[in-house]
């Protein structure tokens, strides 16, 4: 288990409020997914600092068996001006377990990760999850994504 500390950074993005209670996220984030390409979203993110895509799961219930918060947009430079239909989320300097998912992402690469981190031991503080898409994923056959869990440190 590897424990990094990551400095603080803003994404913005659109979001869903789900649970993976019934199956729903299964549904909820993918829907997400396609409506961020559909709706082109990244062009519409103000102060945008690259390409690369952060799916983030934050205002926990309780923990992942609740309801919970999907978020999936850029980082930014500045999460001041947000538009309407968007949101902001800003990550305080904290303590990460770093996971990742290797393979094909439309075959569930990155679900079975997750799967994984359900079931380990590691102390997750329920805050703010996220998945980074950086180049490494532009393959989807073929990608890799970084999974970071926060934890209680």
């Amino acid at each position: 288990m590897n424990t990094i500390q990551l400095p603080a950074f803003s994404i913005i993005g659109i979001s869903v409020r789900t649970t993976n209670e019934n199956n729903q996220a299964a549904q909820d984030i993918p829907a997400l997914w396609e409506r961020f390409f559909s709706e082109n979203i990244m062009e519409r993110i103000p102060g945008r600092e690259s390409t690369d895509l952060y799916c983030v799961y934050t205002d926990y219930e309780k923990d992942h068996t609740r309801p919970y918060t999907t978020v999936l947009g850029c980082r930014v430079s500045d999460a001041s001006q947000v538009p309407d239909d968007m949101r902001a989320v800003s990550f305080p300097e904290r303590a990460y377990v770093q996971f990742g998912a290797k393979g094909n992402l439309n075959e569930g690469a990155v679900i079975e990760a997750w799967q994984h981190i359900w079931q380990s031991p590691v102390p997750r503080a329920f805050t703010a999850d996220f998945e980074h898409y950086g180049e490494k994923a532009h393959v989807p056959k073929d990608a890799e994504v970084d999974i970071f869990i926060a934890v209680n440190a």
